[in-house]
């Protein structure tokens, strides 16, 4: 694996977006190869592996599309601390199907 130092530096916000989005392209491309090696090398035949059982992790890579990060996150960190005048609660609970 090569570091390229000051690569970053370099380059345009489109550039550094760019580059993210075929990471994830790339990421996920791989990702699905494992699961197809996963499920037809599974080797406990009476509970076979499929699909579903990578739901949560296509999550976490689908959630790398958005810049926020992940989903389970807040989307700011830089909120002030409940000591510094911050919220003492923040209610994350997502709203249910209507």
């Amino acid at each position: 694996m090569q570091v390229h130092i000051g690569e970053g530096a370099e380059k345009t916000p489109e550039q550094l977006e760019e580059a993210r989005r075929e990471f994830i392209a790339e990421l996920w491309r791989r990702f699905e190869t494992l699961q197809e090696w996963a499920v037809s090398h599974w080797p406990d035949q009476h509970n076979p592996l499929s699909s579903a059982d990578f739901v949560e992790a296509r999550k976490e890579i689908l959630s790398l599309r958005s810049p926020a990060g992940s989903l389970n996150q807040p989307a700011t960190r830089d909120g002030a601390e409940p000591e510094q005048g911050g919220a003492q609660y923040v209610d994350v609970t997502p709203a249910p199907w209507p």
